[in-house]
């Protein structure tokens, strides 16, 4: 059950850190500047980054788990 669990955490994982590109980040694309390589991320990037980093704790408590039992 663990197990499956971390390959749906890491599928997640896949996908959140694909959407958040640097080069073609959601501002880009929906019309946004991207002059500036340090900009404060806001609205949906700013959830997308939050979700890559619950999924990676996430993935990596499940790993420990998986490792002790």
């Amino acid at each position: 059950m663990i197990v499956t669990l971390q390959v749906i955490v890491s599928i997640i994982l896949i996908v959140l850190i694909l959407i958040q590109e640097r080069s073609s980040g959601l501002s880009s694309v929906l019309g946004g500047s991207s002059g500036t390589p340090y900009q404060s991320r806001r609205g949906l990037e700013k959830m997308i980054l939050w979700g890559t980093v619950v999924a990676v704790i996430l993935f990596i408590v499940l790993a420990v788990v998986n490792l002790l039992f």
